[in-house]
């Protein structure tokens, strides 16, 4: 699977590793930048280059990384299409996948262990989307919304 990764300085050596985990592994990574540790970059344009890039690609995956992910997820989530979840431990990252159809995972550095940050990612990538109704039926009002900017009615 190709998998687009973009990240900040803060998570420059984890993005670094998960190119090679993943190459390892059998995807395809594209490496959205930076292509060089700088201490005050920002993660905007690197983010949003590999959210831009999954978005148009619809058999590929992403991966952004920075600190937190928070911010990361935040940029991702503005590209149109897209969908982006902060995955914190296996459960989240799964379910980013399996109940929200999560085409990119956020990943905050400095929040976890390599090794746990890593098993997110690879959580994410072999989920699969449950493609259950109640969850067709979510995403479908968050895409309605994101076309018309009309609130869904109310129950």
């Amino acid at each position: 699977m190709r998998v687009y990764l973009g990240s900040d300085h803060a998570a420059f050596e984890l993005k670094a590793h998960l190119m090679e985990h993943l190459r390892s592994a059998g995807h395809d990574p594209v490496d959205c930048g930076p292509s060089s540790y700088a201490p005050d970059d920002d993660y905007p344009p690197y983010v949003l280059l590999a959210a831009t890039r999954t978005a148009q690609d619809p058999a590929s995956r992403g991966v952004v990384l920075g600190g937190s992910g928070n911010g990361e997820a935040m940029a991702a989530n503005k590209v149109p299409g897209v969908r982006c979840g902060l995955a914190w431990n296996e459960e989240t990252a799964r379910l980013a996948r399996e109940h929200n159809d999560a085409r990119i995972v956020s990943v905050g550095a400095r929040m976890h262990p390599v090794a746990d940050a890593v098993r997110f990612v690879d959580v994410f990538l072999a989920t699969e989307f449950s493609g259950e109704e109640r969850h067709r039926r979510r995403l479908a009002m968050v895409s309605d919304y994101e076309r018309s900017g009309e609130l869904p009615p109310l129950p």
